[in-house]
């Protein structure tokens, strides 16, 4: 299965949470407290994060949650926006090597 993934960063985590669980009728699936979350849903794979180098609201990246990827890879389009292709557990190896605290599983 393909999950569209997208990435964006904010600095009001607690907003942006209240808000983005809303709109897409689920809580985060992990959360790393003032710093990230992550929402699965059926159709899409949708992370915030606080990250100094991107303005807020700012894209950071796209790209697919794609359960037939061998490993994480990311590349650049031809607007120089960041790709990334993964599986739900490259995912979460990422996360925990990130956050240890998070110890997110996918399952």
């Amino acid at each position: 299965m393909k999950k569209f993934h997208l990435a964006i960063s904010t600095n009001r985590m607690e907003e942006t949470i209240r808000d983005y669980s809303a709109r897409l009728g689920a809580k985060p699936c992990s959360m790393v407290e003032g710093e990230y979350a992550l929402w699965r849903t059926d159709a899409l794979n949708v992370s915030i994060r606080q990250d100094p180098t991107c303005k807020p609201g700012a894209l950071r990246h796209l790209g697919w949650e794609d359960d037939t990827a061998e490993g994480f890879t990311q590349d650049a389009d031809v607007n120089g926006i960041t790709w990334e292709r993964f599986r739900a557990e490259d995912q979460a190896d990422e996360i925990n090597h990130l956050w240890s605290q998070a110890k997110y599983n996918p399952a």
